[in-house]
Parts: C-alpha cells; sequence; structure tokens
C-alpha cells in the first residue's frame, strides 16, 4: 500500500514538473516574440535587409552601358510627343518587306534629335488637321530649325500659300527683277511687300541680316563682279577665280549663307549651277532666291551638308562662316567642307575676317 502511495506520489510530481516546464517555456515564448519581433522591429529589420539586398545587388551589377542607356532612352514612352510626331517618327513597315539596301524590313524617318527637348513648339507645329491646310507658323517652324530641330519633321496638310499668286519673271530677266509682292507670305516679317524691304536699310532703325540684300539696283548690282565697288573688300572677283581652272571645269558648287544669292545668279550667268542656303531671318530669302531662278535650300549651319563626298567644285561663302559659332561645331563644319569638295579644286573662298588670311583666298584641296 505504501508502495502504490509513493509511486502515485511520483508520478503526480512529474506531472507538475512537465506542466510547470511547459507553461515556463510558453511565457518565455511569448516574452520573446513580443520583445524582439514586434511590428516595428520586423519592419525596421525587413527596410535593413532589403537595403542591403538592394546595395549587394547594385554592387554586384554592371553599370550600364551607353547602348543600353540609348535603347532605354529609345523604348521610354513618348507620353508627351503630338501623336502626329509618333506617327511620323516611328518604324514603318516596307510593304515589300526586308529590304538589303535598308539591312531591314523597317525604315525609320529622320528628324533632328533635340526636336524632343522643346516638347510645347514641337507640339504647336505637329498640331493640324490631317489633309487640311496647315497652320501659318512659320516663326514656330524656323525656331525649331534653328534650336537644332532639324530636319523639322514633316506634316500631313498644306502649306500656307499666296492668295493672288502669280508666275515669276522668265530667265533672264528674273535674274535681276524684283519679284511681285503677291508671291510671298508675309505674315512672318515686319516688311509686309518688297518695297518696304528694299528701303529698310534707309528707314529702318536696328539690326536685321543682310538688311539691304533685295535693293537689287543697291550694292548687289555689283557684288562679286568687281573689286573697288561701295563697300567691298573683295580679294578676288569671280572671274579671277574662275581664271584659276580651265575653262568648264568649275560646274557646280555650294554657297552658305549666300543672302540672296546674288553669287548663284553671278555664276549661273556663266553658266555655273550654284545652290544657296539661306534662312529666313525677317525676310523672305528662301522665296526671292527662287523667284530669281536659282536654287535655295532652306537649312542652317549646324546641318551635314546634303551631298555626296568628292563631288562639288567649289564652295563659297561670306560673313556667316565666322567667329559667331561655336569653335568646335565650326571645325566639324570645315571638314564637312572639305568632304564635299572634289580634289584639286577650290577649298575655301570668303571675305570674313574671322577666317585669317590664309582662308581668304582660294586654296587648293
Amino acid at each position: 500500500m505504501d508502495i502504490n502511495s509513493q509511486s502515485s506520489r511520483l508520478f503526480s510530481c512529474n506531472n507538475l514538473f512537465f506542466l510547470l516546464l511547459l507553461l515556463s517555456s510558453n511565457l518565455l515564448t511569448l516574452f520573446i516574440s513580443t520583445t524582439f519581433y514586434s511590428p516595428c522591429s520586423l519592419r525596421s529589420q525587413l527596410q535593413t535587409a532589403t537595403s542591403t539586398t538592394t546595395a549587394a545587388v547594385a554592387a554586384a551589377e554592371p553599370p550600364p552601358s551607353e547602348d543600353e542607356d540609348e535603347d532605354s532612352g529609345a523604348n521610354a514612352p513618348a507620353v508627351d510627343l503630338p501623336p502626329e510626331f509618333i506617327a511620323f517618327t516611328s518604324p514603318q513597315e516596307l510593304p515589300l518587306g526586308f529590304n538589303k539596301n535598308f539591312d531591314s524590313d523597317q525604315i525609320f524617318p529622320p528628324v533632328g534629335s533635340p526636336c524632343t527637348h522643346f516638347t510645347d513648339e514641337l507640339r504647336r507645329f505637329m498640331s493640324y488637321k490631317v489633309n487640311g491646310s496647315c497652320p501659318d507658323d512659320e516663326l514656330l517652324s524656323q525656331k525649331l530649325l534653328l534650336r537644332g530641330c532639324e530636319p523639322l519633321p514633316r506634316r500631313r496638310c498644306r502649306p500656307a500659300a499666296p492668295k493672288e499668286y502669280v508666275e515669276p519673271y522668265p530667265l533672264p530677266d528674273s535674274l535681276w527683277t524684283t519679284p511681285p509682292d503677291s508671291s510671298v507670305v508675309w505674315t512672318a516679317y515686319t516688311c509686309k511687300n518688297y518695297s518696304c524691304l528694299i528701303n529698310r536699310s534707309r528707314n529702318q532703325k536696328g539690326f536685321d541680316d543682310c538688311k539691304d540684300c533685295f535693293d537689287l539696283n543697291g550694292r548687289e548690282k555689283n557684288r562679286w563682279a568687281r573689286d573697288g565697288a561701295k563697300g567691298s573688300n573683295l580679294d578676288f572677283t569671280i572671274d579671277e577665280v574662275l581664271a584659276v581652272k580651265k575653262p568648264g571645269t568649275i560646274r557646280i558648287g555650294l554657297d552658305i549663307g549666300g543672302g540672296v544669292a546674288t553669287f548663284a545668279v553671278r555664276m549661273r550667268e556663266r553658266n555655273i549651277t550654284i545652290v544657296t542656303t539661306s534662312m529666313n531671318l525677317n525676310g523672305p530669302f528662301n522665296n526671292f532666291i527662287a523667284s530669281r531662278g536659282v536654287v535655295p535650300l532652306y537649312m542652317s549651319i549646324s546641318q551635314r551638308l546634303p551631298f555626296f563626298d568628292n563631288t562639288l567644285d567649289i564652295v563659297h561663302s561670306m560673313h556667316v562662316l565666322s567667329n559667331w559659332i561655336p569653335t568646335e561645331l565650326l571645325h566639324f563644319l570645315i571638314f564637312d567642307i572639305y568632304r564635299v569638295l572634289r580634289p584639286g579644286v577650290c577649298s575655301g573662298w570668303t571675305i570674313s575676317s574671322a577666317w585669317g588670311s590664309s582662308w581668304r583666298r582660294c586654296t587648293r584641296r
């Protein structure tokens, strides 16, 4: 009996011991969880772990290459760009499939990369009714172009045109005849007719590029034809330059920033074709050049010359190539001129003092 009583008492003590042990372990677990793994402590630990992992991944990954940067920029959504701009610049599938000349089955219409830097102006320029009339926005388009949005994106609309347009004068009369006022849309200019442009050097104060150029009976009448003319500081006349080469070997060329293209007109009279680059800086220079019967090229000095290598016989310029152009840009431009000239011809002819004496003559390439 005593033995059974002792065994029962021992069993009860053991049960009580295990019960106390279980209770104390649960209390200890509860204490640890509430102290060390509270929501705040868990959040801070997770943040620490996340930042550590991010830093480790960033340290392990190599920096993105330039190609990856370009790809990511090309694939970035253009949410702020006008729909017509996106429609024009998006890759277009070639109807006949892969073309070996393109080495692709797509074509990418080109525009100047800075176009997207001026989203407000670009949106205004590309806002029009498709198949309708373009807005009369020459000032806006020229501002975009001069800022580097060159070439400008094409538009699906009809440009503003003179309401009472008349045919230009026939050659050779057109070379030295002021065209009719009805050949120009005058909205973008201070002057509203050619009479105003012809007289603005006498009647208007302030600066305008090529202010007296539209007066064909003024300085233009003798420009490039003879030295000693009023206001002239020519090193060579046209005939003296042409005499450097055999007759007929100077046939085609370019005049950069040629005003109203009097140089091209003089050359045309000598059966030489000259293309003239010009902007419309407060005057219809391109219209005027075309009305005279020579070819205008509406482009800035920043644009790569649109001629193939080694093709032109002569490149001419005047004051447009001077110290107002950033030096590095001018350096690129000079080599672009060199690129388009064929070997053995005139590589420079300018009256700009910024070039120095070595460039104020017709030098051989």
